[in-house]
């Protein structure tokens, strides 16, 4: 069966009115296109849906019980559009994003509070997870986008970097005494390790710098750099770190310091999955991105 949506229309139009001339006024069409349509119609359902005479015309009773159908037909009809209109217009949605802790408690809000000032009626939904579940969600189309380390391996995705970040030293001020203020990675096994997990990259990365210098002597290790944070300021042992990471530890009383023989540096950005294209809000937020690190 094929009954469209302006035979529809039309039908609750008639239904609502008391003549065929009535009911073509308003929906702007000749009554003989109009008796046409309505004719099509019942031909296609089977059987009369208005009983007419010369002065008005009323529903039968089969008009009667399709008549609150037809009513929310339309009804969702037109809901459905508007909502993908609004969507379009990004006058309301929702959009999913996900960005590694030190990311999301450090630049993200920023560059949150610009998206909601431009775009207040999308909701977002923030999911704060490490390096390797960033990528995971992206991947996986949990989140549209992510702000994430640059993966080594960006099968799958689109990375787009935002800034460089340099590696430091964090220790707490009794461990910051035993080391100078000028610092090289031999200095950093003087005292035991603390780091973050294997298989994430950020161990990865700091691992495999500091055994070019020498045995490392790592004594605790932990997933959340926070959780790193505590364990160095009671006295665990010291680590290396990300710069995004340095006013969060700062702010817990530990010391960071610079190292000044062959940095490690890492990209910092924002990555989205390459098989699929963004929804507008999400392309905003990207844009937005790239352009406040411009």
């Amino acid at each position: 069966m094929d009954v469209s949506y302006r035979q529809i229309k039309a039908f609750v139009e008639v239904a609502k009115s008391s003549t065929f001339a009535e009911a073509a006024v308003n929906l702007h069409l000749t009554q003989p296109a109009l008796s046409s349509a309505i004719k099509k119609m019942e031909e296609q359902l089977g059987g009369k849906l208005f009983q007419r005479n010369t002065r008005n015309v009323s529903l039968t009773p089969e008009g009667e019980v399709l008549f609150p159908n037809a009513l929310r037909l339309l009804h969702d009809w037109d809901n459905t559009f508007s909502d993908i209109q609004n969507l379009f217009a990004m006058a309301k949605g929702q959009l999913t994003i996900c960005a590694m802790p030190s990311f999301a408690e450090s630049h993200l809000p920023n560059i949150l509070s610009v998206f909601h000032q431009r775009i207040p009626n999308v909701n977002l939904r923030i999911v704060d997870v490490v390096m390797e579940q960033v990528i995971h969600e992206v991947t996986t189309g949990r989140s549209e986008i992510g702000f994430s380390f640059e993966p080594e391996r960006k099968d799958g995705l689109v990375f787009k970097s935002l800034f460089a970040d340099e590696f430091v030293v964090v220790t707490n001020k009794a461990q910051s005494a035993h080391l100078g203020d000028k610092l090289h990675w031999q200095d950093c096994l003087k005292l035991p390790l603390v780091m973050m997990n294997r298989g994430s990259a950020v161990r990865h990365w700091t691992q495999s710098k500091l055994a070019q210098y020498g045995e490392l002597n790592i004594i605790a290790e932990t997933g959340q750099l926070s959780t790193l944070g505590k364990l160095i300021l009671n006295g665990l042992g010291i680590s290396i770190m990300p710069a995004i990471c340095k006013a969060q530890m700062e702010g817990l009383g530990l010391v960071t310091k610079e190292i000044s023989d062959m940095p490690l540096v890492k990209n910092i950005g924002i990555i989205r999955n390459a098989r699929k294209g963004l929804s507008l809000p999400a392309q905003s937020m990207w844009d937005m991105a790239v352009a406040h690190y411009e």
